[in-house]
């Protein structure tokens, strides 16, 4: 049985409202709106004007490009652009977060759009990247794809259930905030690719180190890598490529990763 979306502003909010689970009485409350205005908007007995789309959609934590999508569907013109991040207006932009990039090395950086895809990375990740197959680096590429495929990093990652479970409960959380197909296409595809016969079952205790988050535990070049992620987002995002950027680093999380990412012997 195949589930429609709904389409009107109204089933559209009320959809959204109930994944935040908020009552209409605590949203109207947060809008400076009363539970019977926002029950006509959601049974199509009122339209909403614009301002109060986008006042509904700020304090339901609505991702930008449904922001977009709400407007459109109550007969108004999106409200937020989306240009490509080589658009010349992104000039500063592309400078910012490569000098960003740059400026981390030698330790692991790169920039992912909302579906994983890799717009940018430095040195560090390009080290992790020897023996990964040609296909998986032919453009677009994909972050996912290359760290859970059998031809990419898996192979060398030791703690590889781990961290796999760890990717695909942070896409799971973003599938439950945001409407995304190609997202849920990209979850399907790497959760289904098979685990190694042997390897990838090690927890990640850090060695002598306790690790202070999940690690990412790599052979590379004779040795063991202990990578800690972190992710960053932009603040207030006014477009929506901006909004669904991300720029992810990997930290050292033991002493003899950081003296192998400096190149000590």
């Amino acid at each position: 049985m195949t589930t429609v979306a709904p389409s009107g502003v109204g089933a559209l909010l009320r959809a959204w409202r109930d994944r935040r689970r908020i009552s209409q009485l605590e949203l109207a409350l947060r809008a400076d709106s009363s539970a019977r205005h926002i029950s006509f908007i959601e049974t199509g007995r009122s339209r909403p004007s614009q301002e109060m789309v986008l006042r509904l959609a700020d304090h339901l934590d609505v991702p930008v490009r449904e922001r977009n999508a709400l407007l459109i569907a109550a007969g108004y013109a999106p409200h937020y652009p989306e240009r490509a991040v080589d658009d010349p207006s992104m000039g500063a932009l592309r400078e910012g977060m490569e000098r960003l990039l740059t400026g981390y090395e030698p330790y692991p950086a790169l920039v992912l759009d909302g579906t994983y895809q890799v717009l940018a990375a430095n040195g560090g990740i390009r080290m992790l990247l020897e023996g990964v197959a040609d296909h998986l680096l032919t453009p677009p590429v994909n972050a996912m794809r290359i760290t859970l495929h059998p031809d990419g990093l898996a192979p060398r990652i030791r703690n590889l259930r781990e961290w796999r479970g760890h990717l695909l409960d942070q896409m799971d959380r973003q599938l439950a905030l945001m409407r995304s197909a190609p997202l849920r296409e990209l979850y399907d595809e790497v959760a289904g690719y098979p685990l190694p016969e042997a390897g990838g079952r090690e927890p990640a205790t850090g060695g002598a180190h306790a690790p202070i988050a999940l690690p990412m535990v790599i052979e590379h070049g004779g040795r063991v890598l202990s990578l800690i992620s972190t992710i960053a987002t932009f603040n207030t995002p006014m477009d929506v490529t901006v909004s669904e950027l991300a720029i992810e680093t990997f930290l050292p999380a033991d002493p003899e990763t950081a003296a192998a990412l400096r190149g000590v012997p």
